[in-house]
């Protein structure tokens, strides 16, 4: 039985065997062991059938495959130490049809697809509830038009399956990508059209998360990757792009957190920040260890850089087990104004206590302050230990040898004398030490070793919405539209005045609230960071930066020098704007497992690795799309005979 079709024919069952104890009222639920498709006919099993379809939001923060297809080979990150999946960097050889995550990918969203066909058949025929009978079949239909979505931005057209299967089935032809587009946002429509404005329970999807995501489809159908086929949907699509965004933006339901560090500030399972009205759609984990399933959220271990074998160190649950797969690049640092905008502050982590004074390092002859302090160490439990300077190209502080004078390790972007370089040929950061992105950092965890995240994954946020109208209202040329939306954005992310520029805030910190973690004598996490030094060691200030941050006029965008025009040979300003929303989107959705769609789509995936990416090397006529999976082509039938080559190569994306 093949792939896809193993997965249409039990997909449903698999998705109630998955079913959780989350904390989160309706999911807060006995654990199922065994379902038959007759339980589908009862309002009992169809129930329990969408509360597997919520579970199966976890996959996007499950294991590899949640940052290869997302944020690997891009401008962003790039392989860190740990090359275990860089074939998804590199895009060599490696990558290819019989590459294990995109079957995942497949496999998973059909399942997840075959669940909601059945709720969508079943419901009108089966559910006896009229108070949610529409809610039922609007969740249907919007988990429906989710993993289609997904699967047209990572696949381009794929079969689409609209009736439950109840035999084995072997015949999948591919529809275009335009018939995929139209069956999204068909059923995104409908969601709309039946999901309540307000949920039930929290984490139940909305209304307002039909019409995020109805905006981004529109969005991504406007855009360069379907210019051959778009150009008679395009201008209606930008404008439904702004119809339901400011939907969402004007319904109440959901206003930006007041501070940015408000969405990281993440103290254990179920606290404030997992509820903020900023998160249109969250994948909900929970601290049922019982119920936990074979993954939990395992983003936590994908960013981290190594510090546990640095003398003084030793890896612990606050700092998170450092799987160093994701390398923050130049441009993660750079696409920042790192004076004026906190977001930078608020998305990394640049300092670490010494956790381990036993093994802290000692002075020697030759760095020692003075000759009294020769063999004593150097820091003590709680003391600080390790610092990333977060400096420029020009900084002249900074030598290979005087570093060693001072008493954490430090970690220098740029050395005296040394020029800029956006692929990272500089300092001593490596493949192993890099700044760390910490907004999944997971404290909560029940162990040091355990790859169990338990916090909530964001799917979708009103920041994002923002710049999806944004975008929309400067393709149609209306940029004066368009500032007050990115404004929104960035007067956010501007300091406050009187906030403490040093603050450092990530879910680290929930390790207070663990009785595991917080019996340790020294821990290494931070409540600071190297804004300071990072920043020529500028006075302290608690000024706001919101002057620095506003835009008054479009002009300012399109005369900036820093935004990378020059590098990327930008000239006009129909492309600056789609560049600067790109940039604007780095900064705000930083790592938040968008970034190769973003780049896919816009067709502006080959330009910025080759300037940004060390070893990313796309190819223009392959790469804006992942192959479809050998095991599906290798299984399915066309007249009741298995593919030929020759067929297998026409369903195959090109080139692969």
């Amino acid at each position: 039985m093949n792939s896809l079709k193993k997965l249409i024919y039990i997909g449903a069952t698999g998705s109630l065997l998955c079913m959780t104890a989350c904390k989160k009222d309706f999911l807060d639920e006995n654990l199922v062991t065994a379902r038959s498709t007759q339980d589908f006919e009862t309002k009992v099993g169809l129930d329990g059938l969408v509360i597997g379809m919520y579970q199966s939001l976890r996959f996007h923060f499950n294991y590899e495959w949640a940052y290869t297809t997302t944020n690997y080979g891009v401008d962003e990150f790039t392989v860190g130490g740990d090359r275990t999946m860089q074939m998804w960097n590199s895009y060599d050889g490696n990558l290819n049809s019989l590459t294990g995550d995109a079957a995942s990918v497949w496999d998973n969203m059909y399942g997840a697809i075959n669940s909601a066909n059945i709720v969508i058949q079943n419901v009108p025929l089966f559910y006896d509830d009229a108070s949610t009978k529409d809610v039922r079949l609007g969740e249907g239909y919007f988990m429906r038009a989710f993993n289609y979505f997904k699967l047209v931005k990572q696949f381009g057209g794929v079969p689409i399956k609209l009736i439950p299967s109840t035999t084995v089935e072997f015949e999948f032809p591919r529809n275009t990508i335009q018939e995929v587009y139209e069956q999204v946002i068909g059923d995104f429509k409908k969601a709309f059209e039946l999901l309540p404005p307000a949920p039930a329970q929290r984490g139940r999807i909305t209304k307002w998360a039909a019409a995020h995501f109805l905006a981004k489809v529109y969005l991504n159908r406007a855009s360069e990757i379907n210019a051959s086929w778009n150009t008679g949907t395009k201008a209606a699509d930008l404008d439904a792009v702004i119809n339901y965004g400011n939907q969402v933006i004007n319904s109440g339901a959901h206003v930006l957190a007041p501070d940015f560090k408000d969405l990281w500030n993440y103290t254990g399972p179920n606290s404030a920040n997992e509820a903020l009205t900023e998160i249109i759609l969250s994948a909900q984990f929970s601290d049922n260890t019982a119920t936990q399933g074979r993954y939990g959220n395992q983003m936590h271990l994908y960013f981290p850089s190594i510090y546990q074998t640095l003398a003084g160190m030793v890896r612990d649950i606050p700092g998170g087990r450092e799987f160093q797969r994701c390398r923050t690049t130049d441009y993660a640092v750079d696409v920042y104004d790192r004076v004026n905008d906190s977001r930078f502050w608020k998305s990394f982590k640049t300092r670490y206590l010494c956790n381990n004074p036993n093994g802290a390092p000692k002075w020697e002859a030759t760095n020692a302050p003075d000759p009294s302090q020769v063999g004593k160490v150097r820091f003590t439990g709680g003391q600080e230990a390790v610092l990333y300077i977060a400096n420029n190209a020009g900084d002249t502080r900074y030598t290979a040898d005087n570093i060693k004078l001072r008493a954490p390790h430090m970690f220098i972007r740029y050395y005296a004398g040394q020029a800029e370089d956006p692929k990272g040929n500089h300092g001593n950061y490596d493949a192993s030490r890099f700044i760390t992105m910490s907004k999944y950092s997971d404290g909560s965890r029940e162990t040091v070793a355990s790859q169990f995240g338990r916090r909530d994954g964001i799917l979708a946020r009103l920041a994002e919405t923002y710049l999806l109208v944004a975008e929309a209202h400067g393709r149609k040329g209306d940029y004066d539209a368009a500032l007050p939306l990115i404004n929104k954005v960035r007067d956010r992310a501007a300091f406050k005045t009187g906030e403490d520029r040093s603050l450092q805030v990530d879910g680290g910190i929930s390790y207070k609230n663990n009785a595991v973690a917080n019996t340790a004598a020294w821990v290494s996490y931070s409540d600071k960071n190297t804004y300071y030094e990072s920043n020529n060691n500028m006075p302290v200030t608690t000024a706001s930066t919101l002057t620095d941050m506003h835009i008054n006029t479009i002009a300012e965008i399109f005369s900036s020098n820093k935004e990378f025009y020059a590098k990327l040979g930008i000239a006009s300003d129909a492309d600056k704007f789609v560049n600067f929303i790109l940039n604007e989107r780095s900064r705000e959705l930083m790592g938040e497992l968008h970034r190769w769609e973003d780049l896919a789509r816009t067709k502006t995936l080959v330009a910025r690795c080759e300037v940004f990416n060390n070893e990313a090397k796309p190819q223009p006529n392959k790469h804006y799309l992942r192959p479809i999976p050998q095991s599906f082509l290798d299984a399915i039938k066309k007249n009741g005979l298995p593919l030929t080559g020759e067929e297998k190569s026409a369903m195959q994306n090109p080139n692969w």
